[in-house]
């Protein structure tokens, strides 16, 4: 086959928060959710492929003073810089399309102040965007696109330890039908009712306290926010070890969001915390510990050395330091378990480590190895079932989620739209008492057959027409959210 873009089309839709999401440092209340259309060329003969993603800078740029207006303008020009590069390609496979085109945004961001984790983000969304067409033009799904390879992965030109293999030779035969739910529990988001105020009580139909979620959808798997200061933290988690006391069964994640300082203030922190004996019951039932440190610290040298030495320490994952090609390589030489997978740090680059977790495990089949799923609010009607397609060929059986819990469901969408997205979606979401498509979560779990059989698209079955949004040329943001 021959590869290539003829055009890319940018049309964004303001979507608002039903309660305010907290992570590291960042308060979200809205949030621009972007749509890109591309149309492919040669042998992808006009068809057209779509991705999408909520807009949210201030995770992709820890810095000082940067407000989100200002990372927004950084995050649209390396988008911009990621669609004109993608024109001027042309290639054998989608994998050799996605692989020119982070080489190109590479070489250009070298000569910019923008980190790798935010100029990959542009690479991310015309990736998804070229696979959504290739899945649509052979009609295939796209756990059936990565295991017979059709989209040409060379696992070899990411991690030397995978040459000579192809993704079958690590992910599961089949894509997981169903996922547990990884409720997340933000900084101040209320457990109990006691915790609402009659200012912060919401009437819009959907479960608001912890209590709630458990009670109504059955979530037993949990991400919960570290805020960095010990004793906080401590009663925090001392007070959800009795809030899930009543469940049989339940796990726990820890997401530090990178809110301690070097490695050797993390370990005493850490040992500080778990003195506490009313986390015991958390603490054994913990998965793992998400990106304690600073993106900038989370590497070093010095990082490696005091792990090395750290016997007892928990498991841990990179997030927010998985920013290059080969991050995950580097963590676990420092002695982290493993990474996380979000579709905005790139689809190839996650099966890639995907592929060397499942690698590193059957060659020491006693250490611990993670990939986990992680979320920024990803919704639908494109990036949710997009995401869980690649989670699902991951074979992940528990991920976080957290569209449903700080949007109103899909209530933003025009009612065509919400229309069309329980007809073809209607194992993922469910219709609302009061009319809108809201994920359906039952017992914890998520069914995902729409999404892994969907043979018309990656992920996303919608025939959308995302014209009935603003062009990008035309939308402005609103500095509110700063």
């Amino acid at each position: 086959m021959t590869i290539s873009v003829r055009s890319v089309d940018q049309y964004v839709l303001d979507m608002e928060l039903r309660m305010p999401f907290h992570f590291g440092n960042t308060t979200l209340t809205e949030l621009p959710h972007l749509f890109v259309r591309i149309e492919g060329g040669d042998d992808l003969d006009g068809q057209v492929g779509i991705a999408a993603e909520g807009l949210s800078p201030l995770w992709f740029l820890k810095e000082p003073g940067v407000t989100f207006a200002d990372g927004l303008d950084r995050m649209l020009e390396v988008i911009d810089k990621a669609a004109a590069n993608a024109a001027e390609i042309e290639v054998d496979t989608v994998f050799d399309f996605w692989l020119a085109l982070y080489e190109r945004q590479c070489e250009w961001a070298t000569m910019t102040d923008h980190p790798p984790l935010l100029w990959s983000f542009g690479v991310s969304l015309v990736e998804r965007a070229v696979i959504d067409a290739f899945c649509r033009e052979r009609e295939t799904t796209f756990h059936r696109a990565v295991c017979e390879n059709a989209l040409g992965i060379e696992l070899g030109e990411i991690y030397s330890a995978l040459t000579g293999t192809e993704p079958a030779d690590h992910l599961p035969d089949e894509p997981q039908r169903t996922t547990a739910i990884r409720h997340t529990v933000g900084f101040t988001d209320p457990l109990t009712e006691a915790d609402l105020d009659t200012e912060s009580r919401l009437d819009d139909g959907l479960p608001q306290t912890l209590r709630q979620y458990i009670e109504q959808q059955g979530v037993s798997y949990f991400k919960i926010k570290l805020g960095g200061d010990v004793e906080r933290d401590a009663d925090r988690l001392t007070r959800l070890a009795d809030e899930l006391e009543e469940l049989e069964e339940y796990a726990v994640t820890l997401d530090a969001n990178e809110q301690y300082g070097d490695a050797d203030s993390f370990r005493t922190d850490w040992e500080r915390l778990t003195d506490e004996p009313g986390i015991d019951p958390l603490l054994e039932r913990l998965r793992y510990v998400e990106q304690p440190l600073a993106r900038g610290d989370a590497l070093t040298d010095a990082t490696r050395e005091t792990l090395a030495e750290w016997d007892d320490r928990p498991p841990m994952i990179i997030d927010e330091s998985d920013g290059e090609l080969r991050s995950l390589g580097r963590a676990l030489e420092c002695g982290y378990v493993g990474t996380s997978h979000k579709n905005c740090k790139g689809v190839f680059k996650g099966l890639a480590n995907a592929c060397l977790i499942e690698h590193r495990r059957r060659e020491d089949p006693d250490g611990e190895y993670v990939i986990s799923g992680e979320d920024l609010s990803t919704v639908g009607p494109v990036s949710l079932p997009q995401d869980l397609a690649v989670m699902a060929t991951m074979g992940k059986r528990h991920v976080e989620r957290n569209g449903h819990h700080y949007f109103r469901g899909m209530a933003m969408l025009p009612t065509d739209l919400q229309d069309d997205l329980l007809a073809t979606h209607g194992d993922l979401y469910r219709e609302h008492d009061q009319g809108f498509p809201t994920l359906d979560i039952d017992d914890g779990q998520t069914e995902l057959e729409s999404v892994v059989d969907a043979s018309f698209g990656y992920g996303a079955a919608l025939d959308l027409d995302i014209e009935q949004f603003t062009p990008r040329v035309e939308w402005e943001f609103s500095p509110s959210s700063d």
